[in-house]
């Protein structure tokens, strides 16, 4: 019997690089419906590149300026 263990699909370094940018990318442009709560998690992630990424095809997501303001909160009382 083998010890198989399933291997994710994309590593960590991986998604927290310009690679996972460009999978946003390609997703914003072949324009498939990505709800704010999705947009705003990609921009947890990446940060101030994701949010240029996203506006740049003319999305605001509700919920992202809540999040920058708390991140300046954070960084103030931190």
């Amino acid at each position: 019997m083998t010890d198989h263990r399933p291997k994710p699909g994309v590593s960590r370094s991986n998604r927290i690089s310009d690679e996972g940018l460009i999978r946003l990318e390609k997703q914003l442009k072949s324009g498939t419906r990505i709800s704010d709560q999705v947009l705003v998690q990609w921009v947890r992630r990446y940060g101030t590149p994701a949010l240029a990424l996203i506006r740049q095809h003319g999305r605001d997501p509700l919920g992202v300026d809540e999040y920058i303001d708390d991140k300046i909160k954070d960084r103030k009382s931190g």
